[in-house]
């Protein structure tokens, strides 16, 4: 799907209005909510790349948890892992 096709016309004001009304039930949902999208909107163009998406995505969310639990060098240690999988 490209930016701007007609299905990418049809898709953007459907996922915004379903963004903003589950906008009013929380915050998770809302991000669980653009990741699925975000998932379907990549696998659009080629789904075979989706295994590459969900693993680089798993992977910067433990790395964000340990980041984010950690201090000092292991702080460090944690990002140039991230970005280096990546």
């Amino acid at each position: 799907m490209l930016f701007n096709s007609l299905a990418f016309a049809i898709f953007l004001p459907i996922v915004f209005i379903l963004y903003w009304f589950v906008a009013h039930r929380s915050l998770k949902y809302q991000n669980a909510m653009l990741l699925l999208v975000s998932y379907f909107f990549y696998s659009f163009w080629d789904w075979r790349f989706l295994f590459l998406l969900a693993f680089s995505t798993g992977l910067d969310y433990v790395s964000g948890l340990m980041i984010f639990a950690s201090r000092g060098l292991k702080r460090k240690i944690w990002l140039i892992a991230s970005v280096g999988i990546n």
